[in-house]
Order: structure tokens, then C-alpha cells, then sequence
């Protein structure tokens, strides 16, 4: 509950707030249809709602594949842009977007979609070998960060050489930005996101099995390899989504599973799925409205923000981690 109105008036805060201030009244007006001014009008149907909506499910997207993580490798700080997954989405899309580009082709959403997939399922790959090559979890996460910088990498040397009409949008992107989304895109994401969730929902009472140990897990009749398997693509799914319409965004994948198990006070599978979606969408849609309201009519990148603001939740785990108090 209280996590529904903390979102709901994230929603009402984003609407109403920006480089142009749009009075409540207003907004409520133009949402039911009323006649405004047509600048207003553009602004909060044609921006801010498309937006506020891509915060929600991104966000709640992120925060679910994070969780999903978390669980797979049975450690606290992992997510998607900590393993590379991020990372190796965005190559494959910023490679994707200069090909198709190059020979003037627009590609469209389930293009990128897919092209994400198959960067983060690449990078995911990678991370599962060495995970099987070693059993230190602080080597894993140490590899995937490597991992994430070498794909970072390219993605800056691609964009480098990239035409100039495409510099800017490429640059932007690559950074994390929100900005630009419409109708068409709210759809899309919501035709490959909204599913993941329900799956992920089904599983519950296989993954609050698994997390009491794999034999725990296998008598009570899981399959482990199908399970496994799922919370690789789903994870890798939703990371890719997010990554082809947003860009990467950094540590929400990984802090807000942590904030929610802190407010909850549970670790029950049935409460973290929905509580980590909706605390995904309220963080990122917070993070939004910063990114493009402190300096407004400048707008920063979301990954700065969401780096400012949930690196010391990730740090603070770490410590409680290492002090063997988490």
C-alpha cells in the first residue's frame, strides 16, 4: 500500500513539474479531455505521460531482473549493470542503430529489443563460465565489472565514429536517458515486460524454494535446470528492454531489492517480486524528475542520479555483508 501512494505521487509530482510548470488543475483537466492551451497540452501528453510511463515499467523492470539476479547467484550485489549485462545490451544495440542507420533504415522497437536481448544474453554467457570456473562470488562480480567496462568501451569507440547526425541521440542513450519516449514505445515494452512480471509472479513457490538451497529445492519437486534457466531469461530479458529504450541504469537493478526486503521486513517471493517492481518504478520515476528538474532546462543523465543516490545503499550492504550482519 504505502508503496502504491509513494508512486502514485511520484506520478503527480513528474506531471506536474519540468522546465514548465503545469498547475494541478491543468494536468487533471487535460488528462480527462478538457481544452487548454496547446503548449500544455503537447507537454503533458505528448512528454510527460509517455515518460512517467517508461519510468514505471523500466524501472519496475529493472528492479525485477535485479532481484531475479540476486537469486540465480545467491549474492546480495548483483544486478545488471554490475554483471555487464547492461553493458553488453547497449553494444549490441549501438551497433544495431549505426548499421540499420548507416544504410537509412530506422530500426524499429522490437529490432532493438532483440538486438538488447541478444548483447545481454552475450555478456550473461560470459559471466556464467566464470562462474563456473570459479567459486568466489567476489571474482564473479569483479569479472562482470570488467566485463561491463570492455563493452562500455566499444560501445564510446562505435559512437566515436559514428555519423554526426547520430552522435548526439547515440551519446544521450549510452549515458541512460528517458527522454523522447511516445505511445508506440510505452506499448512495446509493456508487450515484453508485462509477461516476464506474471511468469516471474507464477514462480514464486519455485524460487522461495530455491532460495532455502538447491537439495531443499529438488525434493520439493523443482527442476532446478528449467528454473535456472528461466531466471536467466527472464533477467536478461528485462534488462535488455530496459536497455533498448533507456539506455543502461546504473544500481537501481541491484539497491532496490534491498530497500524493499528492508521495508517489508520478508524475504517471501510472493512479497519481493511485486514490492521490488512497483519500489523500481517509484525510485526510477524520483531519479527522473531529478535528472530533468535540478537543472532544468539542462537534463542530466538518470545513471548519474540513480548512481548518487543508491551507491550508498549498495555500499551499506556490503558492509553489513562483510560484517556478517546481511
Amino acid at each position: 500500500m504505502l508503496l502504491t501512494v509513494l508512486l502514485a505521487g511520484a506520478v503527480c509530482i513528474n506531471l506536474i513539474s519540468g522546465s514548465v510548470y503545469v498547475a494541478p488543475g491543468d494536468v487533471f483537466g487535460i488528462i480527462t479531455g478538457g481544452a487548454f492551451d496547446t503548449t500544455k497540452t503537447n507537454i503533458i501528453l505528448g512528454i510527460r505521460l509517455p515518460r512517467i510511463g517508461a519510468a514505471v515499467i523500466l524501472g519496475g523492470a529493472l528492479a525485477l531482473s535485479g532481484y531475479l539476479l540476486q537469486t540465480f547467484f545467491d549474492n546480495p550485489i548483483v544486478g545488471p549493470f554490475v554483471l555487464g549485462i547492461s553493458s553488453g545490451a547497449k553494444l549490441i544495440v549501438a551497433l544495431t542503430l549505426i548499421l540499420f542507420t548507416a544504410k537509412g533504415i530506422a530500426p524499429n522497437s522490437m529490432i532493438l529489443v532483440g538486438a538488447a536481448f541478444a548483447g545481454a544474453m552475450m555478456a550473461m554467457g560470459f559471466v556464467l563460465v566464470i562462474s563456473l570456473k570459479v567459486r568466489s562470488m567476489g571474482i564473479l562480480v569483479v569479472c562482470g565489472i570488467m566485463t561491463g567496462y570492455i563493452c562500455s568501451a566499444v560501445t564510446d569507440l562505435v559512437v566515436t565514429f559514428a555519423d554526426d547526425s547520430n552522435i548526439v541521440n547515440l551519446h544521450n542513450w549510452s549515458l541512460g536517458s528517458l527522454s523522447g519516449m511516445n505511445a508506440h514505445d510505452i506499448h512495446i515494452m509493456t508487450y515484453v515486460i508485462i509477461p516476464c512480471v506474471i511468469i516471474t509472479v507464477l514462480m514464486s513457490k519455485p524460487i522461495g524454494a530455491y532460495r532455502l538451497g538447491e537439495a531443499y529445492a529438488m525434493n520439493a519437486g523443482v527442476n532446478i535446470r528449467v528454473l535456472r534457466g528461466m531466471l536467466i531469461l527472464i533477467s536478461s530479458l528485462l534488462a535488455a528492454c530496459v536497455t533498448a529504450f533507456a539506455g543502461p541504469i546504473s544500481f537501481v537493478g541491484v539497491a532496490v531489492p534491498h530497500l524493499v526486503k528492508n521495508l517489508v521486513r520478508t524475504t517471501s517471493p510472493a512479497v519481493m517480486i511485486p514490492g521490488c517492481f512497483l519500489m523500481g518504478a517509484v525510485v526510477t520515476l524520483f531519479c527522473d524528475g531529478l535528472s530533468r528538474t535540478v537543472f532544468a532546462p539542462t537534463e542530466v543523465s538518470i545513471s548519474s542520479v540513480t548512481a548518487i543516490l543508491l551507491v550508498p545503499v549498495v555500499i551499506t550492504v556490503m558492509i553489513k555483508r562483510r560484517s556478517g550482519k546481511a
